[in-house]
């Protein structure tokens, strides 16, 4: 018995070595170990992530290289996981020699090239991610041989080519991301083939057409993506067979039609996203009747008219919505009430209507975060039971008509992080119980409403807010003192046209280094700008209309974006070069219009290289435009209207290709206009040379501004013929026009700068400001120079025209008879020219012209008739003496009484002008021959003869005496009836 322990043992050990030669691990095979270390050698760089990578003796065994894993028993390499090894170069075809790999990842690195079409033949592999990689090139046709292949991620790389016909050989893949890329052309119908499909992913890329009925043979897909494409046409029926499918996203596509009912057979869907497309139609109740898994639906940018439907509440899951840029009209549906697990529900920019009912969304209270009923049409003096939404984090009830006070309830939200209220009608005063339950807020904007703050700096609310916005809000007249204690996080403030009467506190220059956006124009802040240190460069300040004067301070130039117009700052601003902060981009906005500067324009335009407006209109501004403002070569508004400034304008100004706006006008700039603008400056969409002392001709280069709407060289000196080749100017031949506007985002922020151009144009006499409507102008100008020649045919060829003025020129000929073409003109201006002719019928029907002169030249004939052009008065037409007919008094020889007599003898072409004229001389001569013969017939033959003389004088003598002696006793009677 004693000796049983001891066979125990020796049967133990005995079963531990046979354990170990079964299973003892084996080494790496060298010609595989060889493959990968060919593969390291493609690389340009490791940062050290491969060392274990080599052949000292250490590192003989491949199996135990980082990344690398291999089978125990046959020592082949199974596994290559690289993963975000930082790892950089071409993939070698030498791993197509690890015949025995089934995992194969090299994901988040920084490989490039094509894809080496040897990995095809990697027939075991069963996963292959290449993701988040710089890969170009088309997907290799050879991918279709590896057939055990289940997972498959090529997302996020430069592919390109069209879609691969290799698919179709994949019968075991369950998993396909190929994402991110840039694959167009139509989409494979390969796809039936793919019956093991259960995750596609396509999205990101420039697919057209429409989407294939192949899809309804997937059915094992659960999640369908194919957003950001190009694809168009409406969603296939073949859908209806897709009852797995669980996500469904066609967002930012083509797609058109209506919605289609075969969404209510998808009763496993939970997340639909159709968003950004062209759909239209009422929401159809069929599609949404039965789809209780819906967790997330989004229709949003489309083109949905009709009411929300109460089909809604039967998807009880429901926790996002969002039926928002759409034209969705109704009052809000009672069916909202029972979505319980609503989060967020957003419907803003549509065409709602009604009252915002206490409860309308009672069930939801609990669990409601987020609610945007913006851009709509709600009215009314009732908010929602605010205080039932325990969960509320933002609200947004902004651009509607709501009127009334604001509930004092609102301040009962503690969740609540972002209020927006803005641009409505509500009133009243916005007291400390308003805002003091709301420590969480982040975000506040009640701007444009007519609110007036009642907060003391002893009752300042709790909440340190990100963003605080009350434009237009009643602030003043002091300044807010309770925004002092908004120091911690504060990163935006917005208190413009507020009211404040009052120099900028101290403590506001405290914020500037977290400020990233400060906004206190139109108001009437008096005082001077400190001489900070230094302002940071990413900092917008508005300060324009105001009164704040004293010079600029040299340090607030290095901001992002500037806008101090409209005050009565003075001296130079030459003093700011040299100022800029190298660690930054410098300047995109600098307006300094309409205040007091003087001195020459700044040489120091290589700081500002990434200026995109610079307005300094209106100020005194002197000398020449240097050379180097030609640095500024992201330059697209150029304003200096309204100085100074003389000499020829600089050539290295043609670098700047990217101006869209020049406004040079009012100033004393001389030479001839250059011929390189129109070849260098394609882009100009407003050119304003007005009121300047150029020269010369135009140059024809100008008919090479395509994009051109207002052409303005009035007011100059400028001679030669106008050219036939305007009719090149596109854009005012075409329909369509161009906003000169952009927008920027502060950096590391959700600062949106938005900028829309203007520009003073000469319209009916007046210079008006034409900013949000200044697409709408297409003129052209040219009055008031040398012009010599006809106007050229050429330019009734311009249909978009709507004002055109040439007057005060030396033109000569006709009016051309084509001038009725353009029907969109509503101020024509011809006047002070030597313009001949009759004026052509075209013009009457031009409806919509309102002002027309075409005084003071040589024309001639009838005005025709129409009410349009007998609608102007007199003055229209006067200076003309060979014109007749309405409005004017002077009548037509065609124009009958109705005794078919002419009244006046006209002067009405040369059909009647020998007659007219021989008429006059008949009439005028028989007056005076009717004169010679009754004055010489009577005293002629009194001189010639002395007894009719004696006779003729006798006989009035006693007519004379006669007379005397009737009068006399005439009076004696009258005199002694009155006696009597």
């Amino acid at each position: 018995m004693s000796g049983r322990p001891f066979k125990y043992l020796i049967a133990f050990s005995l079963f531990l070595l046979c354990f170990k030669a079964c299973y003892a691990e084996v080494g790496c095979i060298e010609r595989e170990r060889e493959a990968l270390l060919h593969f390291k050698q493609g690389f340009f760089y490791d940062f050290g992530m491969l060392s274990s990578w080599g052949n000292g003796e250490d590192k003989r065994d491949c199996c135990k290289w980082e990344g690398v894993e291999c089978n125990n028993q046959t020592g082949h390499v199974v596994m290559l996981d690289l993963y975000a090894q930082y790892l950089g170069g071409k993939v070698s075809p030498s791993l197509a020699e690890l015949q025995h790999l089934k995992h194969l990842n090299l994901s988040w690195n920084l490989f490039e090239g094509s894809l080496p079409t040897q990995l095809g033949n990697l027939s075991n592999l069963q996963s292959l991610d290449l993701s988040k990689n710089y890969f170009q090139g088309s997907i290799p046709d050879a991918f279709g041989n590896m057939t055990t292949l289940a997972y498959l991620d090529l997302s996020d790389n430069q592919l390109h080519g069209s879609m691969s016909d290799a698919f179709g050989n994949m019968n075991n893949l369950a998993y396909l991301d190929l994402s991110y890329n840039q694959l167009h052309g139509l989409m494979s119908d390969d796809f039936q083939a793919m019956t093991s499909l259960a995750y596609l992913d396509l999205s990101n890329n420039q697919l057209h057409g429409s989407m294939s009925d192949a899809f309804g043979n997937m059915t094992n897909l659960a999640y369908l993506y194919l957003s950001r494409n190009q694809l168009l046409g409406s969603m296939p029926d073949a859908f209806r067979t897709m009852s797995s499918l669980a996500y469904l996203d066609l967002s930012y596509n083509n797609l058109y039609g209506t919605i289609s009912d075969a969404f209510g057979t998808m009763t496993n869907l939970a997340y639909l996203d159709l968003s950004s497309n062209q759909l239209e139609g009422e929401i159809p109740k069929v599609a949404f009747n039965n789809i209780s898994c819906l967790v997330d639906l989004d229709l949003s940018g489309n083109q949905l008219h009709g009411s929300i439907p109460d089909a809604f509440a039967n998807m009880v899951s429901l926790e996002f919505l969002d039926l928002s840029e759409n034209q969705l009209e109704g009052e809000m549906p009672k069916s909202l009430r029972d979505l319980c697990n609503l989060r967020r529900l957003v419907l803003s920019y549509n065409n709602l209507t009604g009252l915002l009912e206490k409860d309308f969304l009672a069930c939801s209270n609990n669990t409601l975060e987020a609610l945007d009923l913006s851009h709509n049409l709600f009215k009314g003096t009732s908010f929602p039971n605010l205080p039932g939404f325990s969960q509320l984090r933002e609200l947004y009830l902004g651009f509607n008509q709501l009127n009334g006070h604001l509930p004092e309830s609102i301040g009962q939200l503690p969740q609540l992080e972002v209020l927006d209220i803005r641009s409505n009608s509500v009133q009243g005063t916005v007291s400390t119980t308003h805002l003091f339950g709301l420590s969480k807020l982040k975000y506040l904007d009640l701007s444009f409403n007519s609110l007036t703050f009642n907060i003391g700096l002893d009752q300042a609310p709790l909440f340190q807010a990100q963003f605080i916005k009350l434009a237009s809000c009643k602030l003043g007249p002091r300044f807010p003192n309770w925004l002092h204690t908004q120091k911690q996080y504060l990163t935006g403030l917005d208190i413009s046209a507020s009211g404040i009467s009052d120099v900028i506190p101290n403590w506001l220059w405290n914020f500037i280094p977290n400020l990233m956006w400060l906004n206190v124009s139109n108001n009437h802040i008096s005082g001077t700008l400190p001489k900070l240190t230094t302002y940071p460069s990413y900092l917008g300040m508005d300060m324009s209309s105001n009164c704040l004067e004293g010079s600029i301070p040299q340090s607030i130039f290095n901001t992002l974006w500037l806008d101090l117009s409209n005050n009565m700052f003075s001296g130079s601003i030459s003093l700011s070069c040299g100022i800029s902060d190298h660690s930054s981009l410098g300047l995109s906005h600098l307006d300094l219009s309409s205040n007091r500067l003087s001195g020459e324009l700044p040489q120091c335009w290589k700081q500002w290289k990434y200026l995109i407006v610079l307005n300094l209109a209106n100020n005194y501004f002197s000398g020449k435009i240097k050379n180097s403002i030609g640095l500024l070569y992201k330059m697209q508004t150029l304003h200096l209207r309204n100085n100074s400034l003389n000499g020829a304008l600089p050539s290295s100004l043609k670098k700047c290709r990217d101006l869209r706006l020049v406004d040079l006008g009012k100033n004393k700039l001389s030479g001839r206009i250059p011929a390189w603008i129109g070849g260098s400056l394609s882009n100009l969409v407003v050119l304003n040379l007005r009121s300047n002392e150029f020269n010369g001709s135009i140059p024809l280069n100008l008919c090479q501004l395509r994009k051109i709407q207002m052409l303005d060289l009035s007011s100059n000196d400028i001679s030669g013929m106008i050219p036939k080749c305007l009719k090149n100017l596109t854009a005012m031949a075409r329909k369509g026009s161009s906003i000169i506007s952009y927008g920027e985002i502060v950096y590391n922020s959700s600062i949106q700068l938005s900028y829309v151009d203007n520009t003073l144009v000469q319209w009916k006499g007046k210079e008006l400001e034409y900013k949000n409507t200044l697409w709408l102008i297409k003129s052209i100008d040219f009055s008031s120079n040398k012009l010599v020649g006809e106007i050229p045919i050429e330019v009734t060829d311009l249909l978009e025209l709507v004002s055109l003025n040439l007057s005060r020129n030396n033109l000569i000929g006709p009016i051309p008879t084509t001038i009725g073409q353009l029907k969109l003109l509503d101020f024509l201006d011809l006047s002070q020219n030597r313009l001949q002719g009759g004026i052509p019928d075209s013009l009457s029907q031009i409806a919509r012209l309102s002002v027309l002169d075409l005084s003071n030249n040589k024309l001639s004939g009838k005005i025709p008739s129409g009410t349009q052009l007998q609608s102007f008065s007199a003055s229209t037409y006067e200076g003309n003496p060979r014109l007749c007919g309405s409005p004017l008094l002077k009548r037509c020889p065609e124009d009958k009484d109705e005794s078919g007599e002419a009244p006046f003898p006209g002067l009405n072409g040369k059909k009647y002008g020998i007659r007219d004229d021989a008429n006059d001389i008949w009439f005028y001569g028989n007056i005076v021959l009717g004169f010679i013969i009754g004055f010489w017939g009577v005293c002629g033959t009194l001189l010639l003869h002395r007894s009719w003389r004696y006779a003729y004088f006798k006989f009035l003598n006693k007519i004379k005496d006669r007379l005397c002696v009737t009068t006399t006793i005439s009076m004696n009677r009258l005199r002694r009836s009155f006696q009597s």
